[in-house]
């Protein structure tokens, strides 16, 4: 292990943390044999689960296909990047007694075996979470036919699973990075954030678009047009759409929280080693992987606290909800341990650190709270659009609009607030004598390194409970599945509505954590935006001097751009769901014209509707990673790195903005539907599933759809891909200032890169084999 100058004690406790990363992902398997033990069901559910469980894996075989190409370029990228300015003072220190250029190798390595290692990581967590959950959601179908508690204990503990390698696996990386590069370690851990956010943002815009375009052309062709009930297994696009619950929800979802438990942790640590420097204590560096720790063993307790009874119904949220407040009473007590003995020396006090951490829980639990309250089925929102639906699709539309945007006010607040704690706790912490010893310029500078390292630890205090958060997260998928296993293998209405109320408690956890993923996003990329300016000072400490001044025309230019990318971003991803919707609708249509179908005599070719939204997601998994990765190199060449600090400003307050009001509007209006099918059915009425009122909510559900699955949720990598390339290309930026012919041709280069995929994106994708598994319909 690298040495820092760390104690026995603090050794042990190193070593201790990566014991504990090494628990969860045995918990994982230890929880993954219990559910592979669970009955599977009867045979015609065994059917349907297998016609899933091919189109799952065919999709995610051949996503990987795509994406590894664009993985390669970018290592060797990554690897060249470092030959390009001089080794940091830090990588000189852990590489003492080696030449320059021998540093510049390692370094390089380092930051390319990382970046693989969290691409590898982020993948092994969406990819294994989704088979797991898979394997999940026919158990929790056939125990359903018995018990409402056992069916909410498979679904909660096959989500865990997906949580408890999201905590290992992140954990596990950051701290070997840390035990072998010591303070070099932030040269690695950039490569590693990197890594798993790229894969992240590939898996949130592929399995989005994918689960959209079936989900919203089984839909409107199936409920609205043919009036039939969702996951009938008459429909074509329905099993494309039950694939796509696990390769969008699970898949992406995973790797989604999984980039942010990765930035998180990469963030404090490069900002802990920017406070050591100045204060000299290690504790800061160490605090975090000690949280994170106690976050592991929190979420294991936590999780047998998930328990309903052996009726037939019972409230699933409030059971959850009890396990993810279990989790945080253990944790914030621990972390009040850990700062007082451990934290007692730093400056400023023990009390700090804790505070900060403490506070990202209570953000995450507001979050919760915040989202729930917009999207849940029995509060006034979702209420409110119910009734909106007495006047058709239009006022279910703005319904569902007025509630989001009022939403994301209210989330902006709460992290507005949560910041606010952070500059009020490190507010009065005596900075002066490093000022005059020489660490740093400016007493605002110390004081902002300070405030920084206080956001950075909310972060990782909101992230304490990542293995809950994921557990809710599958959840949602889970329950789904079930339910449409339910309906497509004719299981009887008990077991139908036990699933049908865990399917609406999932579709209020998918929520939450989207919230909770979407704040953390914020809080990442307010903790990388101050990486930014440490790694900027360290190349020019003048660069950054007077702050990034909005006042400044480049700069208000560079905010302006960064205010529109989650636009553009946004509206390609949903116009890719709309063309793939389109073609779906198109050929479910051209199916239920076929004689027979209707009739279940003739069985539909599912593997079509699979190839449409396989086809249509793999076509825009590199061009939107393009505009994340590109549009920040252009911006600094060209306005320079003042101006880059306001495109990323600009970003992070807009794609907050968006992708609140997108994920909370979507759910608030799939829920309100759900409240209407749970309706008795009575058309004179206008009640129950097919009425006027169930297909005006149906269209606002759609509409809803790519909102909360596909934009919404890609923008929370996206926004953390632009800041690490931000953070990564800072330092070149400041080395070679100016335009010169070379930088000229390479923005030139770039810009036409850009071009062609936006221009890539609008086109129509174009479905040319059907190499999906074929299956039948359930009893055939």
């Amino acid at each position: 292990m690298s040495t820092m100058g760390l104690t026995p004690l603090e050794t042990i406790a190193v070593w201790a943390v990566l014991g504990v990363a090494i628990l969860g992902l045995l918990y994982a398997i230890f929880l993954r044999r219990q559910i592979l033990q669970e009955d599977k069901g009867t045979r015609e559910m065994r059917e349907v689960w297998e016609a899933i469980r091919q189109g799952a894996d065919a999709y995610l075989n051949r996503q990987l296909r795509t994406i590894l190409p664009f993985i390669g370029l970018l290592t060797v990228a990554l690897f060249l990047s470092v030959y390009i300015v001089p080794p940091t003072p830090e990588a000189m220190e852990r590489f003492a007694g080696r030449s320059e250029n021998e540093v510049r190798l390692l370094v390089g390595l380092g930051r390319a075996i990382a970046f693989l290692m969290g691409a590898g990581f982020s993948l092994a967590v969406g990819q294994i979470g989704m088979r797991m959950a898979v394997q999940g959601n026919v158990r929790v179908a056939a125990a359903a036919r018995y018990s409402f508690g056992d069916a909410l204990r498979i679904a909660y503990r096959a989500g865990t699973i997906t949580g408890m390698l999201t905590d290992g696996l992140g954990l596990f990386g950051g701290t070997v990075i840390f035990m072998i590069f010591g303070k070099a370690a932030p040269d690695a851990l950039l490569g590693f954030g990197f890594g798993g956010t790229l894969l992240a943002l590939f898996m949130r815009v592929g399995g989005g678009i994918y689960t959209k375009a079936a989900d919203v052309g089984a839909d409107l062709v199936g409920k609205v047009e043919q009036d039939i009930p969702e996951d009938d297994p008459r429909n074509a696009a329905v099993v494309a759409d039950l694939v796509g619950d696990n390769v969008g929800d699970c898949a992406g979802m995973a790797a989604d929280i999984f980039e942010s438990y990765e930035v998180t942790i990469v963030s404090a640590l490069i900002l802990g080693l920017a406070l050591t420097a100045i204060t000299g204590h290690i504790e800061w560096i160490l605090y975090p992987l000690l949280v994170r720790g106690i976050g592991v063993l929190a979420s294991i307790i936590g999780t047998y606290r998930v328990k309903g009874g052996p009726e037939k119904s019972g409230d699933a949220m409030a059971a959850i909800f009890r396990g993810y407040l279990t989790s945080a009473a253990i944790s914030v007590v621990l972390f009040g341990i850990v700062a007082i003995t451990y934290m007692k020396e730093v400056p400023g006090g023990w009390w700090r650190p804790f505070l900060s951490t403490t506070a990202g829980v209570f953000l995450a639990i507001l979050i919760d709270r915040l989202t729930d309250y917009f999207t849940g089925t029995e509060k006034a929102p979702v209420q409110e659009i119910r009734k909106a639906t007495n006047g058709g699709p239009a006022t279910t539309i703005l319904a569902g609009l007025g509630v989001g945007y009022e939403s994301t006010v209210w989330a902006i607040l709460v992290i507005a607030l949560t910041i606010s704690a952070a500059i009020l706790i490190y507010a009065g912490v005596p900075v002066r004598q490093f000022v005059e010893s020489g660490k740093v310029p400016s007493e605002t500078i110390a004081r902002t390194a300070f405030v920084l390292y206080g956001v950075a630890m909310t972060g990782i205090g909101m992230l304490t409970l990542t293995g809950n958060n994921v557990a809710m997260d599958s959840f949602g998928p889970i329950a789904d599945n079930a339910n449409g296993i339910g309906e497509m293998a004719g299981m009887d209405e008990t077991a139908r509505q036990i699933m049908t109320d865990l399917d609406a408690v999932g579709n209020t956890t998918k929520a939450i954590t989207k919230g909770i993923a979407i704040g953390s996003a914020v809080i990442a990329a307010v903790s990388l935006f101050g990486s930014y300016i440490t790694d900027v000072t360290k190349i020019d400490p003048q660069a950054l001097a007077s702050g990034i001044r909005v006042s400044e025309p480049v700069v208000f230019v560079g905010l302006l751009i960064g205010g529109a990318i989650p636009w553009l971003f946004s509206s390609l991803a949903i116009k890719a769901v709309s063309r793939a919707a389109g073609q779906m609708v198109e050929e479910v249509r051209r199916q239920f014209r076929i004689p027979g179908i209707m009739e279940g005599t003739v069985k539909p070719d599912y593997a079509r509707a699979v190839e449409i939204s396989t086809v249509a997601a793999q076509k825009e998994l590199v061009t939107l990673a393009t505009i994340a990765v590109v549009t920040p190199v252009v911006v600094g060449l060209l306005l320079q790195v003042e101006a880059l600090g306001g495109f990323l400003a600009g970003i992070i307050l807009s794609g907050q903005l968006l992708a609140v009001f997108m994920a909370n509007a979507g759910g608030a209006w799939d829920n309100a539907k759900k409240t209407i099918e749970d309706e008795p059915r009575n058309l004179e009425a206008n009640t129950g599933k097919g009425s006027e009122r169930h297909k005006a909510s149906v269209v606002g559900d759609t509409v809803g759809d790519p909102l909360k699955d596909t934009a919404g949720p890609a923008l929370n990598p996206m926004i953390k891909v632009v800041n690490l390339v931000s953070v990564i290309i800072a330092p070149i930026i400041v080395q070679y200032k100016g335009l010169s012919a070379v930088t000229i041709l390479i923005i030139l280069a770039l810009l036409a890169v850009l071009w062609w995929a936006i221009s890539t994106s609008k086109r129509e994708a174009e479905i040319v084999s059907t190499s999906a598994p074929a299956v039948a319909p359930a009893g055939e």
